[in-house]
């Protein structure tokens, strides 16, 4: 993830992807989330970071701009597996050419969550976009306050024991539960 405190140049963003991927010996994804970080890795910075440290495989992409995905994954022309961030979008970063999702509903709707890309890697597209809306309103309602509150919200719900937030998060607020229920 990009450093959150201290807001990093482009310059900055990959001269520290690079020294995090040099001191380690692993395949790496980055994970661009600029809602909760502040900064945002440009398409152009993604292709850099590539070529600068081949075990930079993957990035979870959740800035929500499917311009910016769309050019990442021109600039880096098949270098880079991508991954959706964001649920409410698996079907159209897959149809850019993105590998599947790194999810938060697929906590609670496992299935048709891995069936959802499935279907768009195999050509149904139309089965696919289905399953993406059948999904909106669950989706909307697993992010209606900060993650991971509504994800261990519902694992309860569901019967598993999620355990406790830890603080600053505290428990979903009332309403926002039974809109989840």
């Amino acid at each position: 993830v990009t450093p959150y405190y201290n807001k990093a140049t482009q310059a900055g963003l990959v001269g520290h992807f690079k020294a995090v991927a040099d001191s380690v010996k692993i395949p790496i994804i980055l994970y661009n989330v600029p809602s909760r970080t502040g900064c945002n890795i440009k398409p152009e910075t993604v292709a850099a970071i590539c070529k600068e440290a081949s075990n930079v495989v993957g990035i979870k992409e959740a800035s929500g701009d499917l311009s910016q995905i769309a050019d990442i994954m021109a600039r880096c022309d098949g270098e880079i597996d991508l991954y959706s961030g964001n649920d409410d979008q698996i079907v159209p970063i897959v149809a850019l050419g993105g590998k599947g999702v790194i999810s938060v509903l697929s906590h609670v709707a496992p299935r048709d969550t891995h069936d959802m890309v499935i279907k768009m890697l195999e050509g149904d597209t139309d089965g696919a976009r289905r399953l993406q809306l059948k999904y909106i309103p669950l989706i909307h309602a697993l992010f209606c306050e900060v993650n991971p509150i509504p994800v261990k919200a519902a694992m309860n719900m569901l019967g598993y024991q999620a355990g406790p937030l830890r603080m600053p998060l505290t428990e979903m607020e009332e309403e926002h539960q039974e809109t989840l229920r």
